[in-house]
């Protein structure tokens, strides 16, 4: 299908001109003296006293001639692996939000391990989600082992690739050793790594941390899949225009793009955003702004220039609970995402500009994920679809309900969703008049009652707390107290539906 996009040739390569004019007279301010002097033997001018690196053009485009065309995140079991891009977005969860809903007392509190074991069982059984980026933090970590105890009942209850963020590469060596716990040996993990990372490569404007830096390097140098995002704030720290961000983002993205190419050639990477405007009323952060939609389709043309997934943190909201308006802006930028062909969709779960995590509305996003690929999928267009044969056998006045394609295509040519209510009005109230949030916490409370087929095996569980003393239970268990919305009665026959219609059309 054809993409949709806001720019012409000429003002994406406008941006990259003159994001190389930043690179190379601007320059960089970078805190790790690693990272430095890896720039300087690579062919960077680096003021060694102010920690300022500039990067000549020539330099720029000669690592991005190394970045391949695709990346890899791979899970537990290798039939959930994703390659992109591909024909359809890979569509994650967002990530690392303090809170959650409770589900049982509608209540926000502060998420634990035992939440991230319960939201990777649901995830693991969403058939939208294809990764499990760990949607909440876990304040019950002990000392020492708070990412690890994120990523432990993460991992443990998805077979679906996992990402994870980590503070320094002491964190991400502990969860690697995990993950060569749970493959039984080094040597299988190292034959397959199925551990993610993400991290935030930049500090906008034109600032390389110590710590993101070295994990950048870390897992560049040790062939290990991971990911960085560049999180601007328009108006705040980037110019309040979308060329403007775009043209200062994309110099901090090709900065991060060549240490990762000259820590190792060939280093798989995202062209991945999170850019939000703040609203100057009062400085709000406004990540379900139409416009961080709109940064997404100029992220996918830049992205297409340098032949490399795109991909964004999109199907956000500032509303505090599942309403009208985090339905819109939860739908509005994946739509726009999707058809400007975003490669790498984060999205899924968060409410209350990514602050809480609510089971309801993950399930709810999971439908939106599964209609934005089927935007993806587009019109199958040839003469069997076009249907001229029948159109003239029918003819006027006729029916198309028992034609053959109807029967054939009944299933598959539109998006049947499972939460949406399309049932006459009298059916919805006898069925007890429920929110699409109440149908979808039921889903997902239907999802932790049955058997979780992603959990580990005990033997490997052991090994893990022998290895780890002390670390969290991990384990997914149905909320004590945690009842389903009674929803009951029969549709009724279609008769009656064709009736109340026949009504309808009688008093007009």
């Amino acid at each position: 299908m054809q993409h949709f996009s806001f720019l012409e040739d000429h003002e994406v390569k406008r941006i990259h001109d003159a994001s190389l004019e930043i690179l190379a007279q601007t320059g960089l301010l970078v805190r790790n003296k690693k990272a430095r002097d890896r720039f300087a033997e690579h062919g960077a001018n680096v003021d060694e006293p102010n920690e300022m690196v500039r990067i000549p053009p020539e330099v720029v485009e000669r690592y991005l001639a190394l970045v391949p065309p695709t990346i890899t995140l791979r899970g537990r079991d290798p039939k959930y692996d994703v390659t992109f891009p591909r024909k359809l977005p890979v569509v994650a969860t967002a990530s690392s939000a303090p809170d959650i809903v409770d589900p049982v007392s509608g209540v926000t509190r502060r998420a634990t391990s035992d939440d991230i074991a319960r939201i990777a069982h649901v995830v693991n059984e969403l058939d939208g989600f294809d990764v499990f980026s760990i949607s909440v933090l876990a304040d019950d970590a002990p000392d020492g082992h708070f990412n690890l105890s994120r990523f432990y009942p993460a991992l443990k209850n998805c077979l679906k690739p996992v990402r994870t963020s980590v503070v320094n590469v002491e964190e991400a060596k502990k969860i690697l050793k995990l993950g060569e716990l749970v493959a039984g040996s080094p040597e299988a993990f190292w034959k397959r790594p199925f551990i993610n990372f993400g991290y935030c490569s930049i500090v906008t404007p034109l600032t390389m941390d110590f710590d993101s830096t070295e994990n950048l390097m870390f897992f560049a140098e040790n062939g290990i899949t991971a990911y960085g995002t560049v999180a601007p704030m328009g108006g705040i720290n980037t110019p309040l225009s979308l060329p403007g961000m775009m043209t200062l983002i994309n110099a901090e993205w090709l900065a991060t793009m060549c240490l990762a190419q000259m820590s190792r050639a060939g280093t798989e990477l995202i062209y991945n955003f999170l850019p939000v405007f703040a609203d100057l009323r009062d400085g709000a952060y406004a990540p379900g702004a139409i416009e961080v939609g709109m940064m997404n389709s100029i992220v996918c043309q830049m992205a297409r220039r340098y032949n490399v997934p795109a991909g964004g943190y999109l199907g956000l909201t500032n509303s505090k609970i599942s309403d009208a308006q985090a339905g819109y802006e939860k739908s509005m930028s994946p739509l726009l995402g999707a058809l400007s062909g975003v490669n790498f969709v984060v999205m899924g779960g968060l409410l209350d500009a990514l602050m809480s995590l609510d089971f309801g509305q993950l399930a709810i996003d999971n439908e939106i994920a599964c209609m934005i690929k089927r935007v993806r999928e587009g019109v199958t267009f040839n003469e069997d679809t076009i249907a001229l044969d029948d159109i003239k056998r029918i003819g006027p006045a006729g029916m198309f309900a028992d034609a053959p394609m109807t029967l054939e295509n009944m299933t598959t040519a539109t998006f049947m969703p499972e939460l949406a209510d399309r049932d006459l009005r009298e059916t919805w109230m006898e069925n007890g008049s429920s929110t699409i949030h109440q149908r979808a916490l039921n889903k997902a409370m239907a999802i932790l009652s049955s058997p979780n087929h992603a959990a580990l095996d005990a033997e490997t569980d052991q090994r893990i707390k022998a290895h780890f003393q002390g670390i969290v239970a991990g384990d997914s268990t149905l909320p004590v107290g945690w009842k389903p919305f009674a929803i009951g009665g029969e549709k009724p026959q279609r008769a009656r539906r064709q009736n109340r219609r026949s009504k309808k059309k009688m008093q007009v």
